[in-house]
């Protein structure tokens, strides 16, 4: 790669960059306070603003009185200099979401598809009703980030597949780009969720840490050194395959597509699920009959476990067994990766919350080698959703703020 040499030009864009990664992190701020921040002198500082100022990317927010003298102007970005869109992609409907580049979520709808087989019409729609919504119009859209289930292509940026969602396939990507006239990333939904984890929650700047998903579906994403892991083909992360003790082998065929063997059908959710492997042994179906075995009567897997959580002396020997089941899964990542933090998610994996994820630790302590911190997850809304913005932000900050 050809490195750029230390121009004026370019140490100016490095400055510039600096301030706006500082004022979307602290707030508001003076000359003063930039000029602290960052090491540069007060007629740098100002000079930097005045740039930024005329490209419409900061403005005047306020005042900060002082002692003598007159009050300092605060800073702070300009909340409509881009937009981006989120979305989270599933069998039942859309949730799309517009953010300004400050991060504050102006709008979220959710789309049913209405048998809508066309991939392309369905976010489509469901765009422009987010847009809508926030008074935003779509040309104004810097970037777009879906999370979908399955596996997504590394290279190709495709949904390779997902037997949850049968329409996305290979060329699904070009078109939604050719649709929407802007920069498109389609994502794994989990991966997304960890995105979130580690801006806004559990894993809050953590370099190293596993989530695991349990869900409608369930799944895994592993970030190491800061990045996600993706595995060669996309795969990495598919632990509802994985083999484990009192549940019959998965099936290879199975990730062709529900029509062929290795599926049932999943009695919680009406849609596929893996009739084998880690996926049959925690997956909702098998939770709440778990928990009806142990006089835990709720209408779903979700609703048995909170009210486990609730009252673990009557619950406790449920969300025992429970934690057994999950230890296998979150043991066999803990051996391999050892990344000290595994953090659940999910509908199923907050239900259970501390009571829950306390007995996980305890049960992956007594047969792994080490212990990891086991945690719940700290994303408040659609978790989803939420890493699906923070990607689409980071790319539009890069575009917004270098050009």
């Amino acid at each position: 790669m050809a490195r750029r040499p230390g121009t004026p030009r370019l140490l100016r864009e490095l400055n510039d960059r600096s301030a706006l990664d500082l004022l979307l992190g602290q707030g508001p701020l003076t000359r003063a306070q930039i000029g602290e921040h960052t090491g540069l002198s007060k007629v740098t500082a100002s000079q930097l603003l005045s740039r930024l100022e005329e490209r419409g990317l900061v403005e005047v927010v306020g005042e900060q009185a002082g002692g003598r003298g007159p009050n300092a102007a605060l800073y702070g970005v300009v909340p409509s200099s881009a937009y981006v869109a989120g979305l989270e992609v599933g069998p039942d409907g859309v949730t799309a979401g517009v953010a300004d580049i400050t991060g504050c979520i102006a709008a979220q709808v959710t789309v049913d598809p209405n048998g809508a087989d066309d991939p392309v019409k369905m976010v489509h729609n469901a765009v422009v009703k987010a847009c809508r919504s926030a008074k935003v119009a779509v040309s104004r859209l810097s970037a777009f980030v879906i999370g979908t289930p399955g596996v997504v292509d590394p290279r190709s940026g495709d949904v390779q597949f997902s037997f949850d969602l049968p329409a996305w396939h290979e060329g699904v990507l070009a078109a939604l780009k050719t649709d929407l006239r802007r920069p498109v990333t389609i994502e794994n939904d989990v991966n997304l969720a960890a995105l979130a984890e580690r801006a806004y929650g559990a894993a809050r700047d953590a370099e190293d840490f596993a989530l695991m998903w349990f869900d409608r579906g369930m799944g895994l994403s592993v970030m190491l050194g800061g990045r996600l892991h993706r595995g060669r083909s996309g795969g990495a992360g598919e632990i509802g395959y994985l083999p484990v003790p009192g549940a019959p082998l998965p099936l290879a065929a199975a990730r062709r597509g529900p029509e062929d063997e290795g599926f049932t059908e999943s009695t919680t959710w009406g849609k596929p699920a893996l009739a084998g492997g880690y996926g049959s042994l925690v997956g909702a179906d098998a939770v709440r009959a778990l928990a009806h075995e142990y006089g835990i009567a709720g209408p779903s897997a979700v609703a048995c476990v909170q009210d486990a959580a609730a009252d673990e002396d009557r619950g406790g020997p449920f969300l025992d067994e429970l934690a057994n089941r999950i230890s296998y899964g979150v043991t066999s990542v803990n051996i391999v990766l050892d990344p000290g933090l595994v953090v659940l998610s999910g509908q199923l994996g907050r239900a259970g919350g501390r009571p829950l994820a306390t007995r996980i630790e305890r049960a992956v302590g007594r047969i792994s080698p080490t212990r990891p911190t086991v945690a719940v997850t700290e994303v408040e809304g659609n978790p989803v959703l939420r890493g699906a913005l923070h990607a689409a932000l980071e790319q539009a900050r890069d575009e917004v703020f270098s050009a």
